[in-house]
């Protein structure tokens, strides 16, 4: 079989395409924690699509249980229509994930990626308060779309809407300007004050940890702050658990350490678990007064979908696989930690939580090498934060510790290439 030649993408596919420059390369191959090019090579995969493969490439259960339901010809597309499989999630998702956690929340499926949860979640907060403001944080990232544009921070992919994004109001995350800054007395004082020109909003919402933002994990202390100001203003809650969710951060959902049950929750990636295309959207029964139909999606019922995501959710049924992760949360922080104290011309400091981690590098266009670095010798890892001063972790949550320590080789190798030699007791 003849190889791809890499110049059909740039003579017929849009400027657009990014992650083909940065890995440049044909995949044809995919499994677990590797993936192999056309040539035959292999590659340790510390992306997992973005947090949209968490359980890895093609994992064996769910692709079992897919193949099965597509042979049997179940149906594969079906609107909001009742189907077995869907019923199936429904029960599933409630008793695995809703009922553990004492958590009660209506579920949408608004269509199948994280943009269309987060535009649900805006629209249902500012029909069910009235009001239109919604209140972001700097560096947050929800979408492409223009509401969850909006609410992103970053300002060229904000320019690509192309018109004034309104109805938002920025506020900085936690240790956005430094440790010393309360920023959450900041943002309360403008809704104290009649003269500050910030109206009541319908929702603030946020990442736990920013994943486009440059892995800026909050502090429990200041979710929990957020949490009691929205309660206090009578204001909705509305966690983007897209990417931050399905135990990237060491819990099936970020916010769990915090003890707070957001009034909305926005879930996608890898809720399918195999990479289908899946989001649904949580909210508290009572704020459930959708007239039918007034929001939906062609492909909210996709079937297949739900078979991988009720399948994914058997992990979840073993509190070890949540132990597993934690576990490996502790190896994979002690390996950079370790690698910004052995190595200081990185300049860097350890950012994140769980497995969604990495090191920012203060010298501007370093965290870009390392992960270029990296890409050559077999791994694959993307850059993160306004000015890409991140190169980011995210190894699938199921990966073995000789997957861990390959990726780690790696990297070390990669940093190693790229800076003085290390320092040594």
């Amino acid at each position: 079989m003849s190889k791809t030649d890499m110049n059909i993408f740039e003579k017929y596919e849009s400027e657009v395409r990014s992650y083909c420059r940065g890995f440049p390369t044909v995949f044809s191959k995919a499994k677990g924690y590797k993936m192999w090019d056309e040539d035959g090579k292999e590659y340790i995969d510390f992306f997992s699509g973005a947090g949209a493969l968490n359980y890895g490439h093609n994992d064996d259960h769910m692709q079992d249980k897919l193949v099965e339901y597509i042979k049997s010809d179940g149906p594969t597309h079906t609107l909001d229509m009742a189907t077995t499989e869907k019923a199936n999630f429904l029960t599933k998702f409630n008793e695995v994930v809703l009922k553990p956690r004492d958590l009660d929340y209506k579920v949408m499926f608004p269509g199948p990626t994280g943009t269309n949860t987060v535009e649900s979640a805006l629209k249902l907060a500012r029909k069910v308060t009235g009001r239109t403001d919604v209140i972001s944080f700097t560096n947050g990232f929800h979408g492409m779309t223009i509401g969850s544009l909006s609410v992103t921070g970053n300002a060229m992919k904000r320019k690509g809407a192309g018109i004034p994004l309104n109805n938002t109001v920025t506020m900085p995350y936690d240790n956005f300007v430094d440790e010393s800054m309360d920023t959450l007395e900041y943002l309360e004082r403008f809704l104290e004050d009649n003269g500050s020109g910030v109206d009541l909003p319908a929702a603030m919402i946020l990442e736990t940890v920013q994943g486009e933002g440059g892995i800026n994990a909050a502090r429990m202390e200041w979710l929990k702050k957020v949490d009691e100001i929205c309660k206090k203003w009578d204001i909705l809650l509305i966690i983007d658990d897209v990417q931050a969710g399905i135990g990237r951060t060491g819990t099936f959902f970020s916010f769990e350490p915090a003890g707070i049950k957001p009034d909305i929750v926005c879930l996608s990636k890898s809720l399918s678990g195999y990479g289908l295309p899946f989001a649904i959207t949580l909210f508290r029964p009572d704020l459930d007064i959708w007239a039918p139909g007034e929001h939906n999606g062609t492909f909210r019922g996709f079937n297949h979908a739900f078979i991988t995501a009720s399948a994914a959710l058997d992990y979840w049924k073993d509190e070890q696989f949540e132990k597993g992760i934690q576990q490996k949360s502790d190896k994979v922080k002690d390996f950079l930690v370790g690698l910004t104290e052995k190595y200081p011309e990185l300049q860097g400091t350890f950012c994140g939580r769980g497995l969604m981690v990495g090191i920012e590098c203060a010298k501007e266009g370093l965290a870009d090498e390392v992960a270029a670095e990296a890409f050559e010798r077999g791994l694959i890892m993307e850059t993160s934060g306004p000015k890409s001063e991140v190169f980011k972790l995210f190894p699938p949550l199921n990966i073995d510790d000789e997957g861990l320590q390959k990726g780690f080789n790696i990297i070390e190798e990669s940093v190693k290439s790229l800076v003085s030699e290390p320092v040594t007791n």
